[in-house]
């Protein structure tokens, strides 16, 4: 008896032939899809996201005074660790999904099907890109929402942008393939507690500033310091070698998975030698090169600013700033007028050079204090505008209409022109006795204190204190006559407190006359 081979709709094609490629890829994404729902209906990806997305929102909703001139080459980076928790759920409820069968016990029925092992794992890896997407969308929003605002400084980094949406494809890749290497439900927590331990070891042995190894570290390279910000030029970050870097780590570990799952044909081989080329190219790419000149280029942005910055003339004043920073000048100008309007003799119209200024000297981005600037006329700002920062900068502006220049602060000022400086900051403040608050170190209205100021604070005793309350008690118009009428003695460093209450025309305070250190 003859035998014949059955045909199926299509002519020309037996039932002995595989199925097509295109039908192939059709099912691996239509089982991706499958599992990117799974993984949706997860409580921990669930929580986790819905966390992520209201950490964001909170912060976006800051009231702080200074989120309105957000620094652009910070707020990139800010973006990086808040898909971290994300980027933990996804991992482990990926790995998970992959252990699925061999859980329930049917791995072994997967070998009468047609699809795979190996594309079955690629349909697990990419699950997780729709993640990896979402993360994407929310951390556009963040930064636009932040770049659209009107005081917005500088410019960001796509290469900076995308690490957190990248750490989260990488955290599902890596679940996929420990699932592969490992598969065991107790990998997964194993493995983030030796990544911890590691990271923290690590830390500890490299410093991040000097050695390039630190740059590998596909997530905490470019996290902030979260002190002042520098000029973007001065980060020494290579944003985007780090971003192409994560990428085809994140594509080698992919193709690794599939290698491991049994995925030996040339596409997935070309893949990999693809991949690796790529992460070969990040890894040379953040290899630190001309270090030399970027230390010169700190040191003149920190010891030399002048050279580096420009300047704008507005009405006899002189307002220099690193060039990401030209568009907050106008609102410096808007200070440094509404002091000097209160100041008499001289002063009320003498030209000052507001001068931006960095300290590098314990590394970038650090909090310390800015030294008081040795020039006459010269007042400093720093890199950080809005919130406390304004009543600050006025501070320095008063404190060099009184005293001439900056260095004045070096010790206590136990006389007159304390109350006047202070004057000059809240005589014309809309609400001075909260910006009095704001602008002194323990939050107080009296005793003794510290006023903050971009350089030295100013000192206070608790008499200065409660003659300055007494002053923004007044009609302002009354003591501005009173203090332009006095100004020579109110600006002596012979004139007492006292004196200053007599000339000012308020009680003589009874404390005594002492400096607080």
């Amino acid at each position: 008896m003859s035998t014949t081979t059955p045909t199926i709709s299509e002519p020309g094609r037996t039932l002995t032939e595989p199925p097509r490629e295109g039908r192939r890829t059709g099912a691996v994404l239509a089982l991706a899809r499958f599992e990117a729902r799974e993984l949706l209906q997860q409580i921990p990806v669930l929580f986790s996201f819905f966390l992520y997305v209201v950490l964001v929102g909170l912060r976006l909703m800051s009231k702080d005074g200074m989120d309105d001139f957000p620094v652009l080459n910070t707020v990139d980076r800010r973006t990086q660790a808040a898909p971290l928790l994300f980027a933990l759920a996804l991992f482990i409820c990926v790995n998970a999904a992959a252990l699925r069968s061999r859980k329930h016990g049917t791995a072994q029925q997967f070998g009468v099907l047609a699809m795979e092992p190996w594309r079955r794992t690629l349909a697990h890896v990419l699950s997780v890109i729709p993640f990896a997407g979402l993360t994407a969308l929310v951390v556009a929003a963040e930064y636009t929402r932040e770049a659209l605002k009107p005081g917005a400084i500088g410019h960001g980094s796509f290469g900076e942008l995308a690490v957190g949406p990248l750490s989260v494809l990488l955290a599902g890749v890596m679940g996929v393939l420990l699932a592969r290497l490992l598969p065991s439900s107790f990998v997964p927590i194993l493995f983030v507690i030796a990544v911890y331990v590691i990271g923290v070891l690590v830390s500890g042995l490299i410093d991040v500033e000097q050695d390039g190894v630190r740059r590998l570290d596909p997530i905490q390279f470019f996290s902030s310091s979260g002190g002042d910000p520098v000029p973007s030029d001065l980060l020494g970050r290579p944003a985007g070698w780090h971003a192409l870097y994560v990428t085809g780590l994140c594509a080698v570990l992919a193709c690794a998975a599939l290698l491991v799952a049994g995925g030996r044909t040339r596409a997935v081989k070309a893949a990999t030698a693809l991949a690796l080329a790529a992460t070969a190219a990040g890894v040379i790419g953040q290899v630190p090169r001309d270090t030399a000149a970027l230390d010169a280029a700190r040191r003149t942005a920190s010891d030399s600013p002048q050279k580096v910055q420009s300047c704008l003339t507005h009405d006899h004043s002189t307002y220099c700033s690193f060039p990401e920073w030209s568009g907050v000048r106008d609102d410096w100008a808007q200070v440094v007028d509404r002091v000097r309007s209160g100041a008499g003799g001289t002063a009320a119209d003498a030209g000052l050079t507001v001068r931006q200024r960095i300290s590098t000297d314990g590394g970038l981005e650090t909090d310390g204090a800015l030294d008081p600037s040795t020039t006459p006329g010269e007042v400093t700002i720093g890199t950080r505008w809005g919130g406390n920062r304004v009543p600050e900068f006025a501070v320095g502006v008063a404190t060099v209409l009184v005293g001439g220049s900056e260095e004045v602060t070096t010790e206590p000022m136990c006389d007159a022109r304390a109350v006047t400086i202070m004057w000059l900051v809240l005589g014309h403040d809309p609400t001075p006795m909260a910006t009095f608050r704001d602008v002194r170190l323990d939050d107080s209205t009296t005793g003794s204190g510290v006023v903050l100021a971009p350089t030295n604070g100013l000192s206070l005793t608790g008499a200065q204190t409660t003659v300055i309350g007494e002053l923004l008690e007044r009609p302002r118009a009354e003591m501005t006559a009173r203090v332009k009428a006095h100004w020579t003695q109110l600006t002596s460093a012979r004139t007492t407190t006292a004196r200053a209450a007599q000339l000012l025309g308020v009680e003589v305070p009874k404390e005594a006359e002492e400096c607080t250190e």
